[in-house]
C-alpha cells in the first residue's frame, strides 16, 4: 500500500471541485490543472495549488498527455485523478501515469483498453453469461456481411462505434436499403471521433429504459452500489438520473446487479466502474450495452442513498487499500434524483449557450445537494461541455424526492444564459414521468415532438 499525500487533478469543472473536497476530507493536498480559459474557475480557487497546462481548446490542455504528466511530476503529486470525460478512459494515458511512478485513480490500463472496445466488451459479457442483444460478435466493415447479420437479427438494427460512445458513430437503420450508406457514415464518424472506424451491429430495441449498475473493486473483490435509472436523455446524453429505478422488480434488480458484479469480477476490476444496460421492463429483460471505466457524472445519487463517498473510495483504492465494505454492509435508504443543469436552450434543440452568469444562486434546505463549479460573475468558457452543475435531491420515497426537486428547481436563480431548468420543471409535471412510463426516446418523441430543430434532439 502506498501513502498518498498530494493528488493532481487532470480535469475541470464540477468534478474537479468534487475531487478537491474528497481529498480535503482525507487530508490530501491537491494540485489543480487548468487551461488559460479556466484560470478564474472555482477549482483553481479551491485547490492548494494550481498549474496552467495550456490554451483553452482541450486538445492543447486537458487532452495533452505530455504536459499533464510533466506537470503532475513537477508538482510533487503522488497520484493523478482523471475525473470523467477527457482522458478518463484513455488506456495510454493511464499507462503513462503509472510509468511515471504515479498512482492512477482509476482501473487497470488493460481493463480500460478492453472495455473501451465495445465489440470486445460484448464478447466478454457474452462469455461471462451477461445477456447481450442479438448482433455481430466482431466488428463489421463489409456491407454484404452487415446485411446478412441485419437480416438474421431483424430490422431495425443499430450500428455502433466499437471504440467510442456518446452517440457518435451510431445509426439506427430501419430498412436494408439504408444499410450501406449508414454503415459508411457511422464508420467515418467513428474514425473522426475516436481514431477507429470499427463498428458493430446489434438489434435495435425500443421502447426501452437505460439502467446502469455502480460497481467497485480492489483487484480481488467486487461489490455493487445498486442501480441508477438514466432513461431521460437526448441524443444518448443523460439529462436526469435516479435511484432506485422505478420499474425494476426485486428479482430483476438482483439479476441485473449480479451480472454487473460477475462482469467486473471476470477482469479483476479495480476502482469505480459502471455497467450499462437497456431494460425491457414489460418483459423483465435486460441487455448489456457497455462498461464505463471511470466515475460517472451521476454518481451523487448513489452517494446520497448509500451514505458512501465514492470519490474518497476511489482514492483509497488507488492507494492500495482493500475494499472496506462487504456487499452486506451496503445499505440503501430512500430515493434520489439528479437533474443536470446545462447552459442550453431546450426550446431551440438544447443548443449550448455559454456566457457570463450575471446571477447565480442555488437552492438548499432538507434533502438538497448542488455540485457545481459556477458562481455569480463566472464566464462559462465556450471550449467545453455546457454543464453548469448537478442538482441532487433525496427523499424517503420517490414522491417526496420529486416534490423536493420541484421545490429546488423553483429556487434556482441563474441569469445571463438560458438553462435546462425549465425543461426539468416541465418533465416533473409530466404524468408519464410521475408514473415511470418513459423510455429513452421520450424527450424527442413525446415532449418535443414537432420541434423545428429535431436534429439537435
Amino acid at each position: 500500500m502506498r501513502r498518498l499525500k498530494k493528488v493532481f487533478i487532470a480535469n475541470r469543472g464540477e468534478i474537479a471541485v468534487r475531487i478537491i473536497r474528497a481529498c480535503r476530507d482525507l487530508g490530501l493536498r491537491t494540485v489543480q490543472a487548468h487551461s488559460e480559459a479556466d484560470a478564474e474557475s472555482l477549482p483553481v480557487q479551491l485547490a492548494d495549488e494550481a498549474v496552467c497546462i495550456g490554451p483553452g481548446p482541450a486538445k492543447q490542455s486537458y487532452l495533452n498527455h505530455e504536459i499533464l504528466i510533466e506537470s503532475a511530476r513537477k508538482s510533487g503529486a503522488d497520484a493523478v485523478h482523471p475525473g470523467y470525460g477527457f482522458l478518463s478512459e484513455n488506456a495510454d494515458f493511464a499507462e503513462r501515469v503509472e510509468g511515471a511512478g504515479l498512482a492512477y485513480v482509476g482501473t487497470q490500463p488493460e481493463v480500460i483498453r478492453l472495455m473501451g472496445d465495445k465489440a470486445a466488451a460484448r464478447k466478454l459479457a457474452e462469455d461471462t453469461g451477461v445477456p447481450i442483444s442479438q448482433g455481430s460478435r466482431d466488428p463489421v466493415n463489409d456491407p454484404a456481411e452487415a446485411a446478412e447479420i441485419a437480416r438474421r437479427v431483424g430490422f431495425p438494427v443499430l450500428i455502433k462505434a466499437a471504440a467510442g460512445g456518446g452517440g457518435r458513430g451510431m445509426r439506427v437503420v430501419n430498412h436494408e436499403a439504408e444499410l450501406r450508406e449508414s454503415l459508411e457514415r457511422a464508420s467515418a464518424e467513428a474514425a473522426a471521433s475516436f481514431g477507429s472506424g470499427a463498428v458493430y451491429i446489434e438489434r435495435f430495441l425500443s421502447p426501452v429504459r437505460h439502467v446502469e449498475v455502480q460497481v467497485f473493486g480492489d483487484g480481488r473483490r467486487v461489490v455493487h452500489f445498486g442501480e441508477r435509472d438514466c432513461t431521460i436523455q437526448r441524443r444518448h446524453q443523460k439529462l436526469v438520473e435516479e435511484t432506485p429505478s422505478p420499474v425494476l422488480t426485486p428479482d430483476l434488480r438482483r439479476r441485473l446487479t449480479e451480472s454487473a458484479v460477475a462482469l467486473a469480477s471476470s477482469v479483476h476490476y479495480r476502482g469505480a466502474g459502471t455497467v450499462e444496460y437497456i431494460v425491457d421492463a414489460q418483459r423483465q429483460q435486460f441487455f448489456f450495452i457497455e462498461m464505463n471505466t471511470r466515475i460517472q457524472v451521476e454518481h451523487p445519487v448513489t452517494e446520497v442513498v448509500t451514505g458512501v463517498d465514492l470519490v474518497a473510495l476511489q482514492l483509497r483504492i488507488a492507494a492500495g487499500e482493500p475494499l472496506p465494505l462487504a456487499q452486506s454492509d451496503i445499505r440503501f435508504h430512500g430515493h434520489a434524483i439528479e437533474c443536470r443543469i446545462n447552459a442550453e436552450d431546450p426550446e431551440r434543440g438544447f443548443m449550448p449557450k455559454p456566457g457570463r452568469l450575471a446571477a447565480f444562486a442555488m437552492p438548499s434546505g432538507p434533502g438538497v445537494r448542488m455540485d457545481t463549479h459556477a458562481y455569480s460573475g463566472y464566464a462559462l468558457p465556450p471550449f467545453y461541455d455546457s454543464l453548469i452543475g448537478k442538482l441532487i435531491v433525496w427523499g424517503v420515497d420517490r414522491p417526496e424526492a420529486i416534490a423536493r426537486m420541484r421545490r429546488a428547481l423553483r429556487e434556482c436563480r441563474i441569469e445571463g444564459v438560458p438553462t435546462t431548468v425549465p425543461f426539468h420543471q416541465r418533465l416533473l409535471a409530466e404524468s408519464d414521468f410521475l408514473t415511470g412510463n418513459v423510455h429513452t426516446r421520450y424527450v424527442k418523441e413525446t415532449m418535443y415532438a414537432g420541434l423545428p430543430m429535431q436534429g439537435m434532439l
